[in-house]
């Protein structure tokens, strides 16, 4: 372990280990989803959020249980639904007759991982409650400003095809998930595993925790030492700044859509066994990390998946560094 400024920090040999622990323990109960695991555990190294988003059944809600029971730390659920108020989130003063004051009662967002389920079926005046918690870590209530405990993780689900009864999320709350991701439906092989695992057992009420609180927060204190150099820093900008050029995007990347997508990057080239990014991890992080962060212009938004297809086309476009130049930097870091 490396000691800096008398905090215990992790090398990202460390970083990888508890990765792995965390996937492998998780894959006891989600069959295959490897990379949408990843995308999890990118989410909880660089203490971002998570929004899984596809059709009912496949395993969203699952992954996001089996991930909490993982780590060793205090994990809440939220059925958003339309009567839900904001307060049923952050929580709410009340009056205690008996002690004549005011008392605070915390709401599920005093927790390490908070599970929004169907997150688009409250009205957005509740949506907009976890803005603050989400980017700041921290609530106010009545003018009082509460902490949030750290790490803090909201992993969030929506149904995409389902539009009676629901609120589609706000460019401002979208903004707020560091990733985007669909889960998608299982391979024949996949659906067979399924059936055999679940048949006469529940693994979820199997699982036990294999991590701590403690190691989580190194990790994020130490993921961004993996080396950036500046050819990756100007790939990165050059794919966001053809974001904004688009012909049919009205609205591109943000400065902190550029900020997410280097966080991502530096985290997959963790998880891919290098202390260094190269273009491939830029590239697997594209779309999770910046797909939910375009808007297109209104025709362009009846085309299903354009925005994925822009971005592809965008990455096919863009010049990509020397990644032979790029590996002899970080063998020498």
């Amino acid at each position: 372990k490396l000691k800096k400024e008398g905090v215990l920090w992790m090398d990202f040999h460390e970083i990888q280990g508890l990765s792995e622990k965390l996937k492998s323990n998780v894959q006891k109960v989600i069959v295959g989803k490897s990379e949408v695991i990843d995308h999890l555990l990118i989410a909880l190294i660089v203490s971002g959020h998570i929004l899984l988003e596809d059709v009912p059944g496949t395993g969203k809600t699952l992954l996001a249980k089996s991930a909490a029971r993982s780590l060793n730390m205090e994990f809440k659920r939220i059925q958003f639904t339309p009567d839900l108020l904001p307060t049923d989130i952050s929580g709410l003063n009340y009056y205690n007759q008996k002690a004549e004051e005011f008392i605070f009662r915390p709401g599920p967002v005093f927790s390490n991982i908070l599970l929004a389920d169907e997150i688009n079926r409250a009205t957005p005046r509740t949506q907009s409650s976890l803005l603050e918690c989400m980017e700041e870590y921290q609530v106010t209530i009545d003018g009082e400003t509460r902490l949030l405990d750290r790490p803090f993780l909201v992993i969030a689900t929506q149904n995409p095809i389902e539009t009676q009864g629901t609120f589609p999320l706000p460019e401002a709350q979208l903004d707020r998930f560091l990733l985007k991701t669909k889960m998608g439906y299982p391979s024949t092989a996949e659906g067979m595993e399924v059936l055999k695992r679940f048949k006469e057992k529940q693994p979820l009420e199997e699982i036990k925790p294999v991590a701590a609180k403690e190691e989580v927060l190194k990790a994020q204190r130490s993921y961004s030492n993996t080396h950036v150099s500046d050819d990756i820093l100007n790939y990165i900008m050059d794919i966001v700044e053809r974001t904004r050029k688009h012909s049919d995007v009205i609205l591109g990347v943000s400065p902190r859509g550029s900020q997410a997508l280097l966080k991502c990057v530096q985290a997959h080239a963790i998880l891919r066994g290098r202390s260094y990014v190269i273009p491939d991890d830029v590239k697997a992080m594209v779309k999770p990390a910046l797909g939910h962060r375009i808007i297109l212009k209104n025709t362009s938004r009846l085309k299903e998946n354009y925005n994925m297809q822009i971005l592809d086309q965008i990455v096919r476009d863009t010049l990509v560094p020397s990644e032979e130049n790029l590996q002899k930097k970080g063998m020498e870091i």
